[in-house]
């Protein structure tokens, strides 16, 4: 095989992550980037090669890029290649967060509309309040400036989500498992949001020490690193519908 045990089975969690995300409403046509670090490597990388949507993604089309951006394993002959703009937001995380695995960036259209709130994401549900200490990044145009990753990287610090204001919804977890599971629920958190403002009506809040309780018991250390347990029945859900990504 071309790849080590290691990678493919990366390149398979990966493929099926991408495949995944259009399925439950998180997909911009070609846009957009699910990235993974190669276990056991520090700057390897794998990322989409762009012009595909998510749904023709598969394991042994993913790019190997490493953190200077430099294409280390390319499949495609015809020329394609990498997003810039996916290759500044990612390899930034990457390169600042050894202990992430995986970062996922949507334009979804919930998450586009709480990152336009003065408000930001409100502790109105007990999804959202699992990101009770989201951060936050101002928008800058398009991310195709290396001088943004500083900026970028020093807002989201130490935690596993992010909203990019003006723009979408960020995540930066250990695993693919743990980052599709918190990116699932920070868009649900963001469409409650939405559907809740619209209705017009004054929004109960909890109460401080009910939100840091519930926050608390969402940290995985507390009682599990959510996405992993949850992780087999995503795979099985798409394996019922297409296994191609494991090509």
């Amino acid at each position: 095989m071309k790849y080590s045990n290691t990678e493919w089975e990366a390149r398979v969690d990966l493929a099926a992550c991408y495949r995944l995300m259009p399925l439950f409403g998180m997909s911009d046509l070609v846009y957009n980037h699910i990235t993974a670090r190669i276990p056991g490597t520090d700057d390897e990388i794998l990322i989409n090669p762009y012009g595909y949507m998510y749904e023709e993604i598969t394991a042994s089309s993913l790019i190997k890029i490493n953190i200077k951006g430099e294409v280390l394993d390319n499949p495609h002959a015809d020329g394609t290649s990498v997003n810039q703009a996916g290759y500044v937001i990612h390899s930034a995380v990457h390169a600042s967060r050894h202990d992430v695995g995986c970062v996922i960036h949507t334009h979804s259209r919930a998450g586009m509309a709480v990152s336009a709130m003065e408000c930001g994401l409100l502790p109105i549900t007990q999804t959202s309040m699992r990101f009770k200490d989201i951060a936050y990044h101002d928008y800058e145009s398009v991310a195709i400036d290396m001088d943004e990753q500083q900026r970028l990287v020093a807002d989201l610090g130490q935690q596993d989500a992010m909203i990019l204001r003006n723009h979408g919804l960020l995540v930066a977890s250990a695993s693919i498992a743990e980052a599709f599971n918190a990116m699932y629920w920070l868009e649900m958190a963001c469409r409650a949001q939405v559907d809740a403002l619209a209705g017009n009506t004054k929004l109960i809040v909890p109460s401080t020490e009910v939100v840091d309780k519930t926050h608390h018991l969402y940290q995985p250390s507390v009682r599990r690193p959510f996405g992993i347990m949850e992780w087999p029945a995503m795979r099985r859900y798409l394996d019922r519908r297409d296994a191609s990504y494991k090509d």
